[in-house]
């Protein structure tokens, strides 16, 4: 077919502008899986993060316990020794290396250190 030189550029700007339509339409609906694809992973996300987090709670609060037991039994069988180590404990974390110390003569540590000789 023979169309005038205005006619036939109308028509190729139609078949143009039918082509655009078409495009748009195929990135619209791309755009709108891609958003669905995003939606389903934040949501797995959550839900593998929110187990992750229910098992490490479970978890830290199955070894806490097993901790207190073993602290626990660990001081039913010596008080004294337990009383010791945690005297120590606390000064080790009190003090660093440049840190002087100035005790009481009545000093829980200063018992200890007698009681050596």
């Amino acid at each position: 077919i023979n169309y005038r030189e205005d006619v036939r550029a109308s028509v190729y700007d139609r078949m143009i502008a039918e082509r655009v339509q078409i495009v748009e339409k195929f990135r619209s609906e791309g755009r709108g899986e891609a958003q669905k694809i995003l939606g389903e992973k934040e949501k797995k996300l959550k839900q593998i993060t929110s187990e992750a987090y229910k098992t490490a709670q479970i978890l830290t609060g199955k070894a806490d316990a097993t901790a207190t037991k073993i602290f626990a039994d660990a001081y039913s069988k010596d008080p004294d020794f337990y009383s010791f180590v945690k005297t120590l404990d606390v000064y080790a974390k009190s003090l660093d290396g440049d840190s002087s110390l100035i005790l009481s003569t009545d000093s829980e540590l200063l018992k200890y250190l007698k009681d050596l000789k």
